[in-house]
């Protein structure tokens, strides 16, 4: 049964962050009535402090869509607003959670995107996570809301691999694209009956469910007693954002905080304690771990610009540090 067409469907859509962009942008330049974006407030950024739009604001405005930035989700003004939009359906990728009285406003419901193979990863940071963890597979999921963050009935499942050479931002993008088409291919799923959501309870998982926390500055520090392929995909799972960092230290003076987006290891017997640091002062830059060295390819000390390795130890006559922790 096809409820109406897709140019007669009147979509809310709520996004913030940049990987919220493409799926609004599939759903306009595809033909879908989109009456309505809802974004987070502006917030102060840079040395300024100046109020700064959201990706899917600055959208939303290049494309002269009516637009609301409520600060809080329960507000009747900001409810008066949403009802007078009359949507069929909502939509919500990367934005917050929002109150029932919300997500069971449309008729035909509220779905999500979510950026991992759900009920895996279910939570704020879900692409970092499985970078973390080395997974060999990733993907993206559109399911319909419900009380519990993340639990409800999925629509749709979109698969694609992880190579070890991946960062967080390689798969952060390949996702993206990846959830624009699953996105409209999910509101097509609608219009036309044949979405049959299966309640996540009843779907098969292999191994434990692994959960995706928000991830903050105390998240990202590097903790050296671990293998070298632990640390490795540490590095890259939070690379080129909000990046891993450790402390170097010297035998006298301050410790200096680094940022570390790149590295390789390889794994061998050694006798050095983890976090010892070896350099040849031209060529490359290693610190132990449990099983083998973690050899540091790009990073970024306080003040200054990022730099591949022997970029970096040219601007020294001699190298200081030691010592990582």
């Amino acid at each position: 049964m096809i409820y109406m067409q897709k140019n007669d469907l009147r979509i809310v859509y709520m996004g913030t962050p940049d990987f919220a962009v493409e799926p609004l942008r599939c759903l306009v330049e595809g033909g879908y009535r989109v009456v309505g974006v809802i974004t987070m407030p502006d917030k102060p950024a840079g040395r300024g402090h100046k109020l700064q739009s959201s990706p899917v604001k600055q959208y939303a405005l290049e494309h002269n869509l009516p637009l609301l930035q409520p600060e809080r989700l329960k507000d009747e003004t900001f409810l008066e607003a949403l009802r007078a939009w009359q949507a069929d359906l909502q939509i919500v990728v990367a934005f917050r959670m929002l109150p029932q009285v919300v997500w069971e406003m449309p008729p035909l419901g509220t779905f999500n995107l979510h950026a991992s193979l759900l009920p895996q990863y279910r939570g704020a940071a879900p692409i970092n996570w499985a970078v973390i963890n080395g997974d060999h597979e990733t993907g993206v999921t559109t399911f319909f809301l419900r009380h519990e963050i993340d639990t409800g009935a999925v629509i749709r499942q979109e698969r694609v691999p992880i190579a070890e050479t991946d960062c967080v931002g390689d798969v952060h993008d390949r996702l993206m694209l990846l959830g624009g088409r699953v996105v409209t291919e999910t509101v097509d799923d609608i219009l036309a009956g044949r979405a049959n959501p299966i309640p996540q309870e009843e779907m098969s998982v292999e191994g434990e469910l692994r959960p995706a926390p928000k991830i903050f500055k105390e998240t990202c520090r590097i903790n050296w007693a671990q293998p070298a392929q632990r640390i490795y995909d540490f590095i890259r799972g939070l690379s080129p954002y909000p990046a891993a960092w450790t402390e170097f230290h010297r035998p006298d003076g301050d410790p200096i905080v680094v940022k570390i987006y790149e590295s390789r290891y390889r794994q061998q017997p050694l006798e050095a304690r983890p976090g010892t640091l070896r350099t040849d002062g031209r060529s490359y830059l290693r610190i132990a771990a449990t099983d083998g060295w973690v050899e540091l390819r790009s990073l970024q000390l306080p003040g200054k610009k990022r730099l591949v390795v022997d970029d970096l130890l040219r601007g020294f006559h001699t190298f200081p540090y030691t010592e990582a922790r």
